[in-house]
């Protein structure tokens, strides 16, 4: 075990803290799916972090689906995923009133998913770049071992340097065949692989359609079917998307083709690994 490793566990091992005493809340809560987050001073140490405080009435029913199976918390998933494209997780444990919360690097940056609702242009080259600090986000994620399984421009946050930052693992899972099963059907459905809807074994693919998604709609500004609300709309995805080449004109080709390739509504058609598509998107980011 690594001094990192030993000072997280440290840390995930402090008795319970009070939250409103150890931190000062710069900013309101951002409600997530399963979680609010703050902008927060950590008074012990004066750094500027991210301070996640997770609802136990949303998160136990996910989390009992895997009793039994030995399922790392979200704090912990978050401490083994290290990489430039993906936020640091500082600590994680129980405070005194008895919440989980998670201590991460603050990302002071614009979502994702704000900047393409936006009419501002971007350029070919940085849609190029967007793309590709996506993709070294997945792999690293899929490198530590762990399928992260709700892939959207929600959850990544571009900083004011040009750095695409993955920011959330609350419904990542280890990356074996017993937390992949039929039947968990979770995820943003606009995102979500046709398999998942089938209900059949998933594995790290699905993270990979999500990534064929989001760069369809980094290029395009648009989705590969219709957006819709709720499971309809992943219901979709086992019909053929639109052609990426019709909305970006002049694109380059091996990028149309990758992203594509990525849609494919059978795992097997899309392409093995990140790594393998990271590989890819090098040769075109060189090209262009």
């Amino acid at each position: 075990m690594g001094l990192l490793d030993s000072l997280k566990g440290l840390f995930s091992s402090r008795p319970k803290v009070d939250l409103s005493t150890r931190f000062e809340r710069l900013r309101e809560a951002v409600a997530g799916t399963m979680s609010k987050f703050y902008k927060a001073k950590d008074l012990s140490s004066g750094q500027v972090v991210g301070l996640k405080i997770l609802d136990s009435k949303k998160v136990d029913p996910v989390e009992a689906r895997y009793k039994g199976l030995g399922k790392p918390s979200e704090g912990e998933i978050g401490s083994r995923i290290e990489g430039p494209n993906v936020v640091r997780t500082l600590e994680w444990g129980v405070a005194a009133d008895g919440s989980r919360y998670i201590v991460q690097e603050f990302v002071d940056g614009k979502g994702l998913h704000a900047i393409l609702a936006s009419e501002k242009p971007i350029p070919p080259r940085a849609r190029l770049n967007l793309i590709r600090q996506a993709a070294r986000a997945i792999d690293t994620v899929h490198k530590a071992g762990f399928v992260h399984r709700d892939i959207c421009p929600r959850n990544f946050v571009l900083d004011p340097e040009g750095r695409l930052v993955l920011i959330d693992f609350g419904l990542s899972v280890p990356d074996r065949p017993a937390f992949l099963q039929p039947g968990n059907r979770v995820g943003t459905p606009d995102y979500m692989a046709p398999e998942i809807v089938r209900r059949r074994q998933a594995d790290r693919r699905i993270d990979i359609f999500s990534f064929g998604v989001t760069a369809f709609e980094i290029c395009t500004r648009q989705l590969p079917w219709p957006r819709g609300g709720g499971g309809q709309a992943a219901m979709l995805h086992d019909s053929p998307p639109t052609d990426i080449r019709l909305l970006w004109e002049g694109m380059p080709e091996p990028l149309a083709e990758l992203i594509m390739a990525c849609l494919a509504a059978e795992p097997a058609s899309r392409p093995e690994s990140m790594e393998q598509v990271t590989a890819a998107l090098a040769k075109v980011a060189g090209k262009a």
